[in-house]
């Protein structure tokens, strides 16, 4: 009996979308530490989520339109803006973070500026 049970979970690994995955550990991961889903939260909210940073863009020192990063908690999309910053050490896509702010939209999108945030390194999980 077990045996079927580690075959049936094996399966699905290998046959599910990795996407899927991914985001189904982030959203377990951002329940265990007892933050807020972003697909739940909504504009004026102070919210605390915990997810991965999916991409970064940083400005060149004459643009002043400071770093952007995608936040994915495993429910939504949260775009980060950290305002008259050029880079952000530990600012990366793929590290994991909690953070911290105030929700506001921005043509259709969840926008959170200058959010407080706590980084977690691979041996911190």
């Amino acid at each position: 009996m077990a045996t079927t049970g580690y075959l049936k979970r094996l399966t699905r690994r290998l046959t599910e979308d990795l996407g899927e995955v991914d985001a189904e550990q982030i959203a377990e991961e951002s329940r265990a530490t007892g933050a807020q889903r972003a697909a739940e939260c909504c504009r004026g909210d102070e919210v605390t989520m915990h997810g991965e940073l999916r991409a970064v863009q940083t400005c060149s020192r004459t643009a002043k339109e400071g770093v952007k990063a995608e936040f994915f908690d495993g429910s939504d999309t949260v775009l980060l803006k950290w305002l008259g910053r050029n880079r952000i050490p530990g600012i990366e896509p793929g590290r994991k973070l909690t953070v911290r702010g105030r929700l506001a939209e921005h043509d259709g999108a969840k926008v959170i500026y200058n959010p407080y945030y706590e980084l977690y390194g691979s041996d911190d999980e």
